[in-house]
């Protein structure tokens, strides 16, 4: 371990309609409207180059938070027929006390399923959650999660007025599951669960055949959610993303990570192969970059001094 702490502080999503967007995950799925704000050109350009132009809006689920961004001219939507085993794959899941309601509420908002029959329950060796995954009207893969008792984070065994609780993990497909966990070690998450998932549940879950698929637990610092998974699917395999996506693409999602030691993380990085980007200052006084994974996933470094190592 590079010893380096790393907090997923959001997740970040490309949308074509901000305000669509933003009515729908608030009715469909409970999250809450935290700030609307003018973007930082500087945060613009970091993720998207010079001359970028993009709305933002900020959203609050339980303790966590999501960032929509719009920008103009909005970018491609997500390629055709895109599936969980390819690799610009990446969702997020959102913790419910109360599978049936949460389900029952969001068929009303005309979710488009990627999962075949309803929430699935897996077997004992996936830890028994109930999981079902769908698409929101941009094309974001997105799942529901029911924990049984005494699993998952504590915070998702409380009941409260709204079926859902807040973002438990978000989930990114690798192709080299290897190569992915020494890049992850270098960023400072710590390996926490590994198991292969199949079988007919996992099957009806993904909307895929045959699924052998390696699900990968990593632990940022702090609290134990949101954390990080990698799904490395063995079979079917899935396809790459073209080199060429830009950042303004529907499908190029973020994951945005609150580093202490923004300078040594980035000499960390680029000693391991990483191409990461100049570092930029913000308005609110901190400095950012963005770096890619392997497999092309976005990567903001979002600095807290206050949190740097001694």
């Amino acid at each position: 371990m590079t010893g380096r702490r790393a907090k997923l502080t959001r997740i970040g999503l490309n949308v074509t309609d901000l305000a669509r967007a933003q009515a729908y995950y608030c009715a469909a799925l409970g999250f809450t409207t935290s700030e609307e704000e003018e973007p930082d050109p500087a945060w613009v350009r970091l993720l998207a180059g010079e001359g970028a132009r993009a709305r933002i809006v900020k959203l609050r689920l339980g303790g966590q938070v999501l960032e929509l961004m719009a920008f103009d001219p909005p970018g491609a939507g997500y390629p055709p027929d895109s599936t969980a085993a390819d690799l610009w794959f990446q969702h997020f899941a959102i913790a419910t006390h109360d599978m049936t309601a949460a389900y029952r509420r969001l068929e009303q908002y005309g979710a488009t399923p990627i999962t075949h029959g309803g929430p699935q329950r897996l077997p004992p060796g996936a830890g028994s959650v109930v999981a079902y995954k769908f698409r929101d009207p941009d094309g974001h893969p997105l799942e529901l999660i029911h924990f049984p008792p005494g699993s998952g984070d504590p915070a998702w065994q409380c009941a409260s007025p709204d079926p859902t609780l807040g973002i438990d993990h978000s989930a990114l497909s690798v192709a080299d599951a290897e190569r992915s966990l020494a890049f992850y070690d270098r960023l400072g998450l710590d390996l926490r669960s590994r198991q292969i998932n199949s079988g007919p549940e996992q099957d009806r879950l993904d909307g895929l055949c045959a699924v052998s698929v390696a699900v990968i637990g990593l632990s940022p610092a702090g609290a134990p959610t949101p954390h990080v998974e990698l799904l490395c699917y063995h079979q079917p395999r899935g396809r790459r993303a073209d080199p060429s996506f830009p950042a303004s693409a529907i499908a190029d999602s973020r994951l945005i990570l609150q580093v202490g030691d923004l300078t040594g993380l980035v000499e960390v990085l680029a000693a391991g192969g990483a191409t990461v980007s100049p570092m930029v200052a913000l308005a609110a006084g901190t400095r950012a970059a963005l770096v890619r994974d392997p497999d092309g996933h976005a990567i903001v470094l979002l600095e807290d001094p206050q949190d740097a190592e001694a």
